[in-house]
């Protein structure tokens, strides 16, 4: 049972859910435009009083009687569905994608400009105050010599005689 408490309250079923139940309404009000509106439209061309019964053909069967072939029936059916893809197109695919470009856009820009008041890392406010103490003292600050480097009067430590310098 918990399994699927966890399996009814995860975000994506729940989306699901409402994409069916918006579908299954909407569709209702394309089916309504297609079948009130453009099926008598198309239907007065062809005489008709729908599209559903116009461009019938009658065709034998084998027991003598004849089978009917609804080809306005077939024609407002992909009427309906171009209507659909076409309102789920620009009603949620266009702006989604024009968001994602925007949002795309508004991160790259974002990485390309480098902040003015970027505050100095730690490395290098140390950095820092050891060249300020190094000056404070008298000793000459060395271009490009790390904290690794141990100024030249230091004491020698142990290890091999005169190599290694504290």
């Amino acid at each position: 049972m918990k399994g699927f408490k966890e399996f009814l309250l995860r975000g994506n079923v729940i989306d699901l859910a409402v994409a069916v139940v918006i579908g299954a309404a909407f569709t209702a009000i394309v089916t309504a435009i297609v079948s009130s509106l453009i099926n008598p439209l198309i239907g007065a061309v062809f005489n008709a009083s729908s599209l559903d019964k116009a461009l019938v053909w009658e065709i034998p069967t084998v027991s003598g009687g004849h089978a009917k072939i609804l080809f306005g029936a077939i024609i407002g059916a992909a009427i309906n569905f171009v209507i659909v893809a076409a309102v789920v197109y620009f009603a949620l695919v266009l702006p989604v994608n024009h968001l994602k470009k925007v949002a795309f856009e508004r991160v790259k820009n974002d990485e390309e400009q480098t902040p003015q008041d970027v505050p100095p890392t730690d490395v290098e406010v140390l950095l820092e105050i050891r060249d300020l103490l190094r000056s404070q003292n008298g000793v000459p600050v060395q271009a490009g010599g790390g904290a690794h480097v141990a100024p030249s009067n230091a004491p020698e430590g142990p290890g091999i005689g005169g190599t290694t310098k504290l």
